[in-house]
This record gives structure tokens, sequence and C-alpha cells, in this order.
């Protein structure tokens, strides 16, 4: 699975899945996400150093959009990409511990699971920001 996560509101912009987590996958990700959302080009892109983010296919698409990467080059800092670890976390605790027996499923079925996961309830059910009470609370 690859997402483009949007900071401002939560949503799971443009999610892609495939066998693998390679340079191409994360490409095709940010093309999609590019052409639903023109506004991202120029915006800043958070990742971890994983070798698909860091990978010439990968640096061309952001480099072709304009797109800026945010990433801990020297490691043990992981606050760039804070919030979409989290986000996939959340989604495996919510969508997978104790919930479904995911090595009994083939893979169609797993990407039918994850797919409507964030289209159908991340996106549009879940509560991602938070509430007049808790706002008033932290100001």
């Amino acid at each position: 699975m690859s997402a483009i996560f949007d900071c401002f509101d939560a949503a799971v912009l443009s999610p892609a899945m495939d066998t693998n987590m390679k340079a191409a996958l994360c490409r095709q990700t940010l093309e999609n996400a590019v052409r639903f959302y023109p506004a991202l080009r120029e915006a800043v892109i958070h990742s971890d150093c994983g070798t698909q983010y860091t990978s010439e296919t990968y640096l061309k698409a952001i480099y072709k959009y304009g797109i800026l990467q945010s990433m801990n080059r020297t490691g043990g800092r992981c606050h760039d990409n804070a919030r979409c670890e989290s986000m996939w976390a959340r989604m495996k605790e919510e969508l997978f511990y104790g919930r479904y027996h995911t090595e009994e499923m083939n893979i169609e079925e797993l990407k039918t699971l994850i797919w409507r996961y964030f289209i159908c309830c991340w996106n549009n059910r879940r509560i991602c920001s938070a509430n007049a009470e808790s706002m008033k609370k932290s100001l």
C-alpha cells in the first residue's frame, strides 16, 4: 500500500496497491495524486528514508511536479513522517488486528478490504479532526 496523506484534513489521497513496495508504486501514487489534486504541485511531501523514496525513479517524479521532499536523511528522527506512520498504525489496529484472518485471504480480497477502509471509512466516516471542545482546551 502506498498513499499520500493530507496533513491538513487527515484524508488519504490516491491510495495505490501492489504486491511490492517499490519505487514504481510510490511514483504512481504521486502521479495519481497530482492528477486528482493539481494543487499538490509545489507542495511539501514527507516520507521516510526507504529506498523507494530515495530512488531516481521517485526523485524524478517529485522534481517533475515541483514538489519538495522533506525527509530525515540522518536517521533517528521520524517527526517529518510521524502523521503518516500514525495513520498506518491506526489502519492496522482498526482493520486487521483481531478483526480479520488476513493470512487466509488472497491478494485481491486484501486489496478490496484495504481500499474500502480508506475510501469508505477513513476519508468519509472516521473523525480525523479535533472537535470544538478539544480546540478550546488547547488554546
